[in-house]
C-alpha cells in the first residue's frame, strides 16, 4: 500500500501531535451532493449502489473532490449484516429501512446465520478494497458498522420505531433471547469489521444510532457490554500501524466514562454535551470527536465560522480532537457551508496546537 499523506487524523485519534484538528463528517457522502445523487440515480436503487464496488468508491471520494477532508469514509449501509442473515431488507419511499423477516422469538434468532464476511458480505470488502487503491495515500479510510443494540432494533421492529416498543418488550419480558440475539450479532460485526480491517479499513466506528433510547441500566447490559465484546475482538494493528477505534453512542453522553472503560480510542460526542466537559471526565483517557450540530450548517457562514470556533475553544489546546458534526449531515444542506466549515476548521484550529 502506498505511505500515507495525510495522516493527521489517525494521529489524532491516538492523541499524538498534529499541526491542525483534522475533519470528517459523518454521511459526507450523501443526499447532499449533486453529484451523489446523481450517481444513485445511475445505481437505480440504494442497496445496488452499494453492492457495486465501484460506485461505493465513486461517492465515497465525491466529498474528497470538493473539500480538504482528513478522512473517507466507506460508503455503505448499517443493515448489512442483517440484511446477509436472510432478513430481506428493502427500502420505503418516505418510510426508511424495512425488513420482511423480521426476528421475534428465540426459534427465528436461533435460526439466523452467521454471515462469512468475505462471501456473504464481499461487496463490502471489495468496496474496501477499491477505495483504498483510488485514494493512493491520500488520506484514511474510515471502516464501520452499527452496535448490535441498533442493528437487534431494526432487526425485531421491522424497520424505524418511535417507541422501540417491540425490542424493549423483549428486552423486559425475555432478557436472555434478546442476549442471544445480541451476542450473535456482536460475533458477526466482530467478523465483518476484522474484514475491512484486512481489506484496507485504517481506523472503524461503531454506530449506536440507538443506545440513547434506553436507561442507564439497560445501556451498560444490552448495548455497551456488546460493543465492548466487539472491541476486544478487534484487529488492533495493521500495515504495521495501529487500527483506532471509535465507539459513537446518539445521546449518550451521560455514560461517557463507561463507554470509555470499554477499550476504544474514542468517544463520538454528540451536540448535547459539552466538550470540555467531556474531556474534563474522559480526554486524557480517550480521543474526542465531535460535536457540532449539523443544523448549525444551516446558517451562514459567519455563523458557521463562529460556532467552529466556539467548538474548537470547548476542547481547548492540546491533542486528541477529531472535529465532526453532532450527527450525521443533512440532506438539504448547501454544499458550500459545508467547505466553510471545513476550511474553518483548518484555519482556526492551528493556534490551538504547538
Amino acid at each position: 500500500m502506498p505511505e500515507l499523506k495525510n495522516d493527521r487524523f489517525l494521529r489524532a485519534l491516538e492523541r499524538q501531535p498534529v499541526d491542525r484538528t483534522p475533519i470528517w463528517i459523518m454521511r459526507q457522502a450523501g443526499r447532499y451532493l449533486p453529484e451523489y445523487r446523481a450517481v444513485r440515480e445511475k445505481a437505480g436503487d440504494f442497496m445496488t449502489l452499494c453492492q457495486t464496488p465501484e460506485l461505493a468508491c465513486e461517492v465515497t471520494l465525491q466529498p474528497l473532490e470538493r473539500f480538504d477532508l482528513d478522512a473517507a469514509i466507506l460508503f455503505s449501509d448499517i443493515l448489512t449484516i442483517p440484511h446477509a442473515m436472510g432478513l430481506g431488507l428493502h427500502f420505503v419511499k418516505g418510510e426508511g429501512p424495512r425488513f420482511s423477516h423480521p426476528v421475534r422469538d428465540r426459534r427465528a434468532i436461533d435460526a439466523l446465520p452467521r454471515p462469512d464476511a468475505e462471501t456473504d458480505l464481499g461487496y463490502v470488502m471489495d468496496a474496501v478494497r477499491v477505495i483504498r487503491r483510488e485514494l493512493d495515500g491520500r488520506v484514511p479510510l474510515i471502516g464501520f458498522s452499527g452496535s448490535p443494540w441498533t442493528l437487534a432494533t431494526y432487526m425485531v421492529e421491522g424497520g424505524s420505531s418511535r417507541d422501540f416498543r417491540r425490542i424493549k418488550g423483549l428486552m423486559y419480558e425475555d432478557p436472555e433471547t434478546l442476549h442471544r440475539l445480541l451476542a450473535r450479532v456482536a460475533d458477526s460485526v466482530t467478523d465483518y469489521l476484522n474484514a475491512q480491517i484486512a481489506a484496507g479499513a485504517q481506523a472503524v466506528q461503531i454506530f449506536d444510532t440507538w443506545g440513547g433510547v434506553l436507561s442507564p441500566a439497560t445501556y451498560r447490559e444490552f448495548s455497551l457490554a456488546y460493543m465492548q465484546r466487539i472491541v476486544e475482538g478487534l484487529t488492533r494493528e495493521s500495515d504495521g500501524r495501529r487500527v483506532p477505534v471509535i465507539l459513537f453512542t446518539k445521546n449518550g453522553g451521560q455514560w461517557l466514562e463507561a463507554i470509555a472503560d470499554a477499550g476504544p480510542d474514542a468517544l463520538g460526542i454528540d451536540w448535547t454535551t459539552d466538550l470540555d466537559d467531556a474531556r474534563g471526565r474522559v480526554g486524557e483517557r480517550v480521543a474526542l470527536q465531535g460535536n457540532l450540530d449539523p443544523n448549525v450548517l444551516y446558517a451562514g457562514p459567519e455563523r458557521i465560522r463562529a460556532e467552529v470556533e466556539r467548538v474548537l475553544a470547548a476542547f481547548g489546546h492540546g491533542e486528541g480532537h477529531v472535529f465532526n458534526l453532532g450527527h450525521g449531515i443533512h440532506p438539504q444542506i448547501d454544499p458550500d457551508h459545508v467547505r466553510v466549515l471545513v476550511d474553518a476548521v483548518h484555519e482556526l484550529s492551528a493556534p490551538y496546537h504547538g
